[in-house]
């Protein structure tokens, strides 16, 4: 029976469009942990897969090659086992060719290796083995399908799509995998017979993101407030201790690119290159420049280009859900059992999580947002805003700026609020400040549309009517990109 297969359709249309080309491809797969990179191979290529090798974490080159050997035989009848395990990949990958060689289908045969850096280890020969199978042998068929697959997305980016050696150029599809939508997180657990409010989605959303992985652990019949007890603060839950993890997982020497997410979660608002790198106490250069690669690379935090392309300007924020939550309401923290959630949700920390939280949400949903401001084939630069100011005059910050080719720009405020948002006599000042400032410091020509982006909407008084000219509330952000 086929395995329900919810979202991915980008990557759905590409992998399947692969079986029909006439010449062999070889794909780059890549995403954090969790994000079900596996479960789209095996899914997809569920019929033309032929042979699947799986790296062992921080295995010897031994060990690795005796596991290739016993996944190998499997394949075999029992007249054709391999009796011992090759001394190097070079000679591996010499008799999965032979055996490649003596299938009869004439269908492409896709051949998948997963966790491609726990293989390919300093001084165990795979990539250059990998290499001359490539380009020794597969690139000059017509039949095969190689897909390598890692979560260690910076070493992906280096070392293969990048390689400067042999498998330069060589990578003929590039698939970045992130997490589930709003749209996607709703089918997924309308899949699995769980229907929530879309308020509630939004919850578990802020806490979990979209990973699959994650969003498994929501049961039927329980309140979003439930689901966020039992697995962030029961004794057993999958994310109380799923932090270390992760990082551990993903990257070399993690306790680096923790000490940046762990920056910047102090700071919600963002930090530029140059703060970051002195709050952190980090060296400027190559090393720190790879590893902020690597965390943008996997989803973990995201740059944005400020208004005018000054890159010395461009702010760094934390985007993962789920590492900002740990690190606000999970590390060092005592709270623990039934009921810690619904406790602090009645707290002053819960308020300011969750503006922050939603506003991280809204920022993921870009195209979504676009589509409902009826801009989806304008071309656009989306920028986050900050003017620090200085003793004479206030500074203020913007949370989503849409810079738009038809001489428009969309300043985008973003409120997370239980019921209808009111806006104040003290936040139509505020709001008048940030759009004044705005114009002043960036010298704009363009029109300004002041867009209201809440949970539930906006109540309309006076001051809505006059200031705002579009306000969305959360369910644009649930439409299909």
């Amino acid at each position: 029976m086929a395995k329900q297969f919810i979202g991915r359709e980008k990557e759905k249309k590409i992998l399947r469009e692969l079986l029909k080309t006439t010449n062999s491809e070889f794909v780059a797969l890549y995403g954090r942990r969790r994000v079900g990179k596996t479960f789209l191979i095996e899914t997809i290529y569920q019929k033309e897969m032929v042979f699947s090798l799986t790296g062992l974490n921080q295995a010897t080159k031994e060990l690795q090659l005796e596991n290739f050997t016993n996944t190998l035989n499997r394949q075999f009848s029992r007249l054709h086992q391999i009796p011992t395990p090759p001394k190097s990949w070079l000679k591996a990958f010499d008799i999965l060719k032979n055996y490649l060689e003596d299938l009869k289908s004439k269908r492409k045969k896709v051949v998948f290796i997963d966790e491609l850096p726990w293989l390919a280890t300093p001084k165990s020969g795979f990539l250059s083995a990998l290499e001359n199978f490539w380009n020794a042998w597969a690139n000059k068929r017509q039949d095969i399908v190689l897909v390598v697959c890692g979560s260690a997305a910076s070493w992906m980016i280096s070392n293969v799509v990048r390689n400067r050696g042999g498998l330069h150029n060589r990578i003929t599809r590039r698939i970045r995998l992130l997490p589930f939508n709003l749209y996607e997180t709703e089918l997924f657990l309308k899949s699995r017979n769980i229907h929530l409010e879309r308020y509630d989605i939004v919850q578990l959303y802020m806490v979990m993101g979209g990973i699959p992985h994650y969003l498994k652990e929501v049961r039927r019949g329980q309140s979003a407030t439930q689901v966020i007890d039992e697995v962030c603060f029961s004794k057993d839950g999958l994310l109380r201790d799923e932090f270390d993890s992760l990082y551990q997982g993903l990257f070399n020497k993690p306790e680096r690119y923790i000490n940046i997410v762990k920056t910047l979660a102090k700071k919600p608002k963002g930090m530029n290159r140059s703060e970051l790198i002195k709050a952190a106490k980090l060296s400027t250069g190559g090393t720190t420049t790879k590893i902020f690669d690597g965390l943008e690379e996997s989803g973990f935090i995201v740059k944005y280009l400020p208004v005018g392309n000054n890159l010395k300007l461009s702010l760094y924020k934390l985007s993962d859900p789920y590492s900002a939550f740990y690190l606000k309401f999970m590390a060092n923290s005592r709270a623990s059992g039934i009921g810690s959630w619904l406790k602090i949700s009645a707290t002053s920390s819960w308020k300011s999580w969750s503006g922050f939280a939603f506003e991280r949400l809204c920022l993921a949903h870009i195209p979504q947002v676009k589509a409902a401001l009826g801009i989806s084939g304008v071309y656009t630069e989306e920028s986050a805003w900050r003017y620090k100011g200085n003793k004479e005059e206030t500074g203020t910050q913007i949370d989503l700026v849409i810079d738009r080719a038809d001489n428009v720009i969309n300043i985008c405020e973003i409120k997370f609020s239980v019921n209808e948002f009111t806006i104040t006599k003290k936040y139509a000042e505020e709001l008048k400040h940030k759009r004044l400032k705005f114009k002043q410091k960036n010298k704009s020509k363009k029109t300004l549309f002041l867009t209201m982006l809440s949970t539930f909407g906006l109540v309309d008084n006076q001051y809505s009517t006059s200031l705002v000219h579009q306000k969305i509330d959360v369910n644009v952000l649930f439409k299909e990109e």
